[in-house]
């Protein structure tokens, strides 16, 4: 079409998606072109420190439960289908295709090409059709980039179709509202409507990679940071929000490989992504200096609020919402790792802030022990504000990320239980969270003792030091470790009244069991055989 402009492959057209009639197609701008684009199209400004902030509308954050996948012979009989996976007829989204592709008619749209996985034994292209300039912006820095070389001869494996201002009729469409995000295995399209959240589009793709990866080609597909020390040892982190995953990770010593989603092979650990997605909720240098830092022209900033009468912004302000985010190319940070790759990993530290105070700051984990607690992806969350909440909330998420996870969590359990099979790896856990008691009595651990800890089993100081057994968690706790006092290693001494140590161990032990019931049915008995030594239900 005469009306498809910019640089692509000679053969490539949207007439292979069904969209004819646009007024214009623009492939693969450039940052600068697309942030102009946007910025006359009045999608959003420039903040003084050069980064593009635009808002996202209605949507402020991913809408799960309009998380559909395409119920065929391919996904049948392999999704863990319920509350995460929803079914969507074949036929309804074939009819929700043509609906989109024909809302296309007359409108401009913005086309890039890019792919993801940074191992090219698992690259996967990816064509992304949106309706925004911001959100071709946001697909470029999220996904890794092509040279112009590689977009000459380009063929897209997986393509996305995302219009926010298309509204799904639900009687007609199936849908549950007039948002939605549907993953088709079989024709390798994801259609997001009804949201201008550009999370949308990249936690599609990783929950495509969380099916591709594992079910097809026995690559554990993960939610997680990854680093690379000077001797070319990788680390993995693990953690739900609040955990310290990005603080943690970030370590002047090491290179980052990635912040947020990993592939594990059989001896590599590579990012999917070529960008990083990161909150801005009261963000300063001072904390966070990569992340402050990264926020310049190129970078996209969500929902956020300048002080009044300036174009700086206010990262304190959550008028919008407090999910305020930015995305930026990897290459912004100045100590990642390119490309992307690292070898098969040394050390895994799943992260927790246990505000019931009653996990170890350290502990080392067996195999069984270790997929138990990747089926669990445990944290707590303190109490809230909430009039008669005075008790933390245990939190789960089956591997540390249950809401992209199309197969049945013990799949990647099991997955990870073979990588350490074949593997000299250690797997720690590590709590960030309370010591001495519980939220509103003990205290948060030090971070300096957490990062000496880290340190510490990244050094290979903790491999010949003696253990002590925990006695209901059956946790392997080290009776040493440099830098760090040896009375809070053991969470019990830490507690001025023990018996109420042990109730509260207990009851927590008992939600880790009650949480873990929706997955005994298809868990090995190693797995079972790592679950705390006690029977108390919560």
């Amino acid at each position: 079409m005469e009306n498809e402009l910019g640089f692509k492959a000679p053969h490539a057209t949207l007439k292979d998606l069904g969209i004819n009639n646009v007024a214009a197609a623009y492939w693969n701008l450039t940052p600068s072109e697309l942030i102009e684009k946007a910025v006359v199209r009045g999608e959003g400004h420039l903040v003084d420190s050069g980064a593009l902030a635009i808002d996202t509308g209605e949507f402020t954050g991913r809408s799960p439960k309009d998380r559909f996948i395409v119920a065929d012979e391919v996904t049948e009989n392999a999704v863990w289908w319920g509350d995460i996976n929803i079914k969507f007829s074949p036929e309804k989204f074939d009819a929700l295709y043509n609906k989109m592709t024909a809302f296309l008619n007359g409108k401009t749209v913005f086309v890039r090409d890019s792919y993801a996985c940074a191992d090219p034994a698992y690259k996967l292209n990816i064509r992304v059709v949106a309706e925004a300039a911001y959100q071709s912006l946001f697909a470029n820095n999220l996904f890794l980039r092509p040279t112009q070389d590689e977009l000459l001869s380009f063929n897209p494996e997986w393509t996305i179709i995302a219009i926010p201002s298309f509204m799904a009729d639900p009687a007609v469409d199936g849908t549950r509202q007039h948002n939605f995000a549907v993953l088709n295995f079989t024709r390798k399209v994801i259609l997001i409507g009804g949201t201008g959240y550009t999370g949308e589009i990249k936690k599609g793709i990783f929950s495509a990679l969380n099916f591709i990866l594992p079910h097809q080609k026995n690559v554990l597909s993960m939610h997680c940071s990854a680093n690379i020390g000077k001797d070319g040892d990788t680390a993995i982190f693990f953690g739900l929000s609040g955990t310290g995953k990005t603080t943690l990770s970030a370590d002047p010593n090491r290179a980052l490989i990635g912040d947020d989603e990993h592939g594990w092979a059989g001896n590599s650990v590579f990012n999917f992504e070529g960008g990083c997605y990161a909150k801005c909720v009261d963000l300063t240098a001072e904390k966070e200096p990569q992340i402050f830092n990264a926020i310049k022209f190129g970078s996209l900033l969500e929902n956020v609020r300048c002080f009044e009468g300036t174009s700086t912004v206010d990262f304190s302000n959550i008028t919008v919402t407090e999910n305020t985010r930015v995305s930026y190319p990897i290459e912004y940070i100045d100590n990642a790792v390119r490309p992307s790759v690292g070898t098969a990993p040394k050390n895994i530290f799943f992260l927790t802030a246990d505000a019931f105070g009653v996990l170890p700051p350290i502990s080392k984990l067996t195999k069984g022990q270790a997929m138990f607690h990747f089926i669990s992806g445990y944290t707590a969350k303190v109490a809230g504000t909430e009039a008669g909440v005075t008790e933390p909330q245990a939190t789960f998420s089956a591997g540390f990320g249950k809401a992209f996870l199309p197969l049945h969590p013990t799949k990647y359990a099991d997955l990870l239980g073979k990588k350490m099979d074949e593997n000299k790896v250690n797997v720690w856990l590590i709590n960030t969270g309370w010591t001495g008691g519980p939220y509103g009595v003990g205290s948060r651990m030090k971070l300096a003792f957490t990062r000496a800890m880290i340190t510490a089993a990244l050094n290979g100081e903790l491999d010949n030091v003696d253990y002590q057994t925990d006695s209901v968690f059956g946790l392997h706790i080290p009776i040493t470790c440099p830098n760090v006092p040896s009375e809070i290693l053991n969470p019990v001494n830490t507690w001025a009244d023990k018996e109420a140590y042990a109730i509260k161990a207990h009851d927590l032990a008992g939600r880790f069991i009650k949480n873990f019931e929706q997955f005994a049915d298809a868990a090995s008995a190693e797995i079972k055989e790592a679950m705390p030594k006690v029977t108390a239900h919560v």
